[in-house]
């Protein structure tokens, strides 16, 4: 199943991580995806993705969304969220992420910075 809309991108992350099914998981998210790790390392591609969400995927992970904010101009959406997990320890942070539409209208993760608040950064 594939996200017809830029909120569903966060629906489908939920069931694809508590089904512990990573390639559908990585499907969500752009081939030329970014993704900015708790460490603050910049992770490209869906490889690059694979080693961040496999540990939560083979746990079967909960994660809940809250969806703050969606501005979207065109083929482009800015999304504001508030993540939760259960397990493998208990978190919650704030998240931005940019989702693209494809070119066969589905939507994507395009880049990702789920620690956006409370990530320790330097000056």
């Amino acid at each position: 199943m594939s996200a017809t809309s830029p909120e569903q991108i966060c629906h489908l992350f939920k069931q694809y991580m508590a089904e512990g099914d990573i390639e559908a998981l990585l499907s969500i998210y752009d081939p030329e995806a970014v993704f900015l790790n708790q460490s603050g390392e910049t992770k490209q591609g869906r490889q690059g993705l694979r080693g961040e969400l496999a540990p939560f995927a083979s746990a079967k992970a909960i994660f809940d969304f809250s969806i703050k904010q969606i501005i979207q101009s065109g083929d482009i959406a800015l999304m504001h969220t508030r993540w939760t997990v259960s397990s493998p320890q208990p978190i919650s942070m704030f998240a931005i992420e940019v989702a693209r539409r494809q070119p066969d209208g589905t939507w994507c993760w395009l880049i990702g910075d789920p620690f956006t608040v409370g990530r320790q950064t330097t000056a």
